[in-house]
């Protein structure tokens, strides 16, 4: 896996449709090549990531899709929208890897497909402009919360997941990125909502139980402060 760096590409490229740019890769255009992966990266390491739960597998099995992704550029013809073409090729990437390394996850068959309304209707949370340290740290602490208990999910639920909340594609999209029924993509991505919840609720509940600790060194400082004050006034038989 490379560890160049490399440098931000200037081609102004706000412009193109996925069909232009799907042609000037296939024309051996490598500045559009980067704008593609630039664009895309974060959702083909998310996908990756979500099936392989792996970060440096997850890494490798990014570029293997991307160089083959470049290498059948030409017979991308537009009847998706370019991303979902690449999700499709990561996604068949990472079971593969996955399949080779023996860590695939049985997938959880459900009894009953249930619908998931109202997806995306939780209010944003309000963010300041300028963040205190510490608050810098909780949201890290709580970032990390929420990958470990996403990467807790079982492999299916967890993509859909990814691909639903993280990167904000619709059913459809999530459909044919993983050879799918809709109603299995509603009933997965509710189910692993519910998980979710869950998870972190514990979480909360153990944080509720040991908010404003009162025992070990915190007890006896008290105890023995109070202590050798009474001593030193003189007050009671101490």
């Amino acid at each position: 896996m490379s560890t160049a760096p490399y440098t931000a590409v200037k081609t102004d490229s706000s412009d193109w449709s996925d069909i232009e740019m799907a042609r000037r890769i296939a024309g051996g255009d490598s500045d559009a090549f980067e704008v593609l992966m630039r664009r895309h990266n974060q959702a083909m390491y998310r996908t990756a990531r979500s099936i392989l739960h792996d970060d440096a597998e997850a890494e490798d099995a990014v570029q293997d899709a991307y160089l083959l992704a470049y290498r059948r550029i030409d017979q991308f013809r537009g009847d998706a929208r370019l991303s979902t073409w690449l999700i499709r090729i990561v996604v068949n990437e990472a079971i593969a890897r996955s399949r080779k390394t023996s860590r695939r996850e049985n997938v959880i068959r459900l009894d009953n497909d249930a619908e998931w309304r109202n997806a995306n209707t939780d209010a944003p949370m309000p963010t300041s402009t300028t963040e205190s340290p510490e608050r810098s740290a909780m949201r890290k602490q709580a970032r990390r919360l929420l990958e470990t208990k996403i990467d807790q999910l079982p492999a299916p639920f967890r993509t859909v997941f990814v691909l639903r909340a993280l990167e904000e594609m619709s059913v459809e999209e999530v459909a044919v990125c993983l050879d799918i029924p809709l109603a299995t993509v509603r009933t997965r991505f509710f189910r692993a909502r519910g998980l979710l919840r869950e998870a972190l609720s514990r979480e909360l509940d153990f944080a509720f139980e040991e908010a404003f600790s009162f025992d070990g060194e915190r007890c006896d400082r008290i105890v023995a402060n109070v202590m050798a004050r009474l001593r030193q006034s003189g007050s009671g038989d101490v």
